[in-house]
Parts: C-alpha cells; structure tokens; sequence
C-alpha cells in the first residue's frame, strides 16, 4: 500500500496546515508522499512527473485532473479530489468501474470548533470591552482612574475597578438572555459554550432538526421575530446562503432591545448590515464582529475604534486546529487498515 498526496500552491494558501497532517496521518497505514506544485503550474495531473506504480491512494487537492491522468494509476483502490472548497474531478464513473472509492468532504464542520470558540471569546470581550481597554492603556493612564464623577460616590456610578459601559450589555454571561440564530454545526457550539456559562439560551433555525437544540442547551425558538425580543446578546450564526442572505431582517435589527451586543461570527450578509450600522453607530447596539459587509474595512470606516464595537480581521475559522480537522475528516474516510497489516509495510 502506497498512498500519494498532490498538492497545488492554490490549496496551501487556503488550508496551509491541511495537506501535511493528512500525510503523517496516511503515514500511520504505509508509506506516504507529498508532492507539492508550486503557483504558476497548471499542468494537469497526467503530466507532473510522479511515479502512479504502486500508488492505492491518491490524495489530489487543487490540481487540475482528467481521465487520461487516472489511466497511469493502474493499482489506485481509493481517491480523493478536492480543490479549495470543491472537487477538481467529477467523472466518479470511470473510478467506480474500475472499484476505486471516491471521498469528497461532507461538510465543513471541520472549523466548527474555532469559529464558536472564537464568537465565545467575541462575546467575553465585548461584554467587559477587553480590546479597547487594552488599547487605552498603551497611551494612557486613564483607565486605571475608577474615581465616580466629581469625586462624588453614588449608586449606579463608576466605581473600583469597574470598567464595563452600563450603557450596553456588560458583565457575565452568566444570567444573560442569549438569542441565537441557528442551531447547526457553530451554533450548537456556542450555545453550549454559552449554556455552560450559565446563560439563559433560546435559538432559531427552520433549518434545523429538534436534536440540535436539545444537545446546545437551547430553548427552540419558533418565531424569530420573538427572539430578538429580549435578547441581552444576539448572535446570528448561520452560513451564507440564498436561503439566508438577509435573513435578519432590518425590522429584526430595530427590534433588538437598546444596549444589546451582536456578535457576529460568521457572514454578515445574513444581517441587514445597513440597519446594524446605523444602530451601533447610534450608540443603540454594541457589536462584536469578526466579519462585515466591506472587507477589509477601510481605515476610516466609522465603526473602527469606537467604544461599542470589536472588531477582528475575518480570522475565526482557519486554525491550524481547523486545518488538522479537515485532514482527519478526508482520512477517516479510507478504509482501515489493521495493525497487522500496517506493521508489514
């Protein structure tokens, strides 16, 4: 058993991490190569100068492929052909008859993990302002002044070591009323994370079966219009879709109660973004986002440095974690190989 993994330049630079893991995992079960093609080859995979003899595996990501190249992969049993995101060979046929499997990639719930664990960390900063708190401290020392005003103390003032702003959700997740929408593969995620916290939880998702509400910890929601009712932070969490391209609605938006936190984590588009600007810069809504209508933001965007937004650079998912999954879900996939036979090879 041999396996053999082709890799384009094009592939590395969305999943940097991915191929190399795949390859010390195949490596687990028999001898395994890695070739890498560099940018400006776009040779197709016949005309690369591999060596298809013994090859029972054979891993192609990101490099163009036909039915002449297969013909030189006389002893192939399984395959896998995957570009960024989609396959690079659709002809299963010609493999079928010849009983090679094909693997593609169910799903992408390999970044689930760090997309929800990131929205978690986007909800802790923007409850207690932890970026721009860290900010002001680089030039000033004014944060660390908890004097109430005027020297005066009184109930509901500043007080020690208190650097929340009253004016928007603050404090623990703990005892929040949070509103989501969603109930897949990252929302589940942070529903648990926030559940766990000790959150009061409740989601949408006409998309979604009745387990994944159950397993999150959250209260289904039937009507999103009554969701965003009440919701202390908000977090629509769903994939961009035709489907849900807009679905939160700019009547959802102006229905969220005054000084709630959105958190977004995963597309923009599924928000009326033109409703959520105009909120959060009325100082009506606090945001926590790692994605946005206009990528990059320009530098003089009015969201950036404001005292109710954080703001991250589209960055949740691609860990080298999530780079790791997406190797372990393609491998998993292939037939196993006992211990006695992977000890011969």
């Amino acid at each position: 058993m041999r396996s053999l993994i082709v890799v384009h330049a094009d592939f590395d630079a969305t999943w940097p991490f991915a191929a190399d893991h795949l390859r010390t995992l195949l490596a687990t079960q028999g001898p395994a190569d890695l070739i890498r093609i560099v940018h400006a080859d776009s040779r197709p995979l016949g005309q690369l100068p591999l060596r298809p003899e013994g090859v029972t595996r054979l891993v192609v990501l990101a490099v163009p492929v036909t039915a002449a190249c297969l013909a030189r992969f006389g002893d192939l049993r399984e395959a896998a052909f995957q570009g960024a995101y989609s396959q690079s060979f659709d002809d299963t046929q010609l493999l079928a008859a010849r009983g090679v499997r094909v693997y593609t990639q169910p799903n992408e719930g390999f970044w689930g993990q760090s997309v929800a664990e990131f929205a978690l960390a986007l909800t802790l900063c923007g409850l207690r302002r932890i970026p721009q708190l860290h900010h002001e401290i680089l030039s000033s020392q004014t944060p660390w002044d908890y004097s109430p005003p005027d020297q005066q103390a009184r109930p509901g003032a500043r007080g020690a070591q208190y650097g929340d702003d009253a004016r928007f959700a603050n404090g623990t997740v703990a005892g929040k009323r949070v509103r989501i929408v969603g109930a897949g593969n990252i929302a589940s995620r942070y529903a648990s994370f926030v559940h766990m916290l000790g959150a009061d939880v409740a989601a949408w998702d006409p998309f979604a079966s009745e387990p994944c509400f159950h397993r999150a910890g959250a209260r289904k929601e039937w009507h999103l219009d009554r969701l965003v009712r009440d919701a202390e932070i908000f977090a629509p969490l769903l994939p961009l879709t035709d489907a849900t391209r807009g679905i939160v609605t700019a009547a959802h938006i102006r229905a969220l109660p005054q000084g709630c936190l959105v958190v977004l984590a995963t597309r923009a588009a599924i928000c009326d973004m033109p409703a959520l600007r105009a909120r959060v810069l009325a100082d009506e809504l606090a945001l926590a986002a790692d994605v946005f209508d206009i990528e990059p933001l320009p530098l003089d965007d009015p969201l950036l440095g404001r005292h109710n937004v954080v703001h991250t650079p589209h960055n949740a998912g691609r860990t080298q974690h999530a780079n790791e999954q997406w190797a372990r879900a393609l491998f998993e996939q292939f037939e196993p190989v006992t211990s006695a036979v992977s000890s011969k090879q």
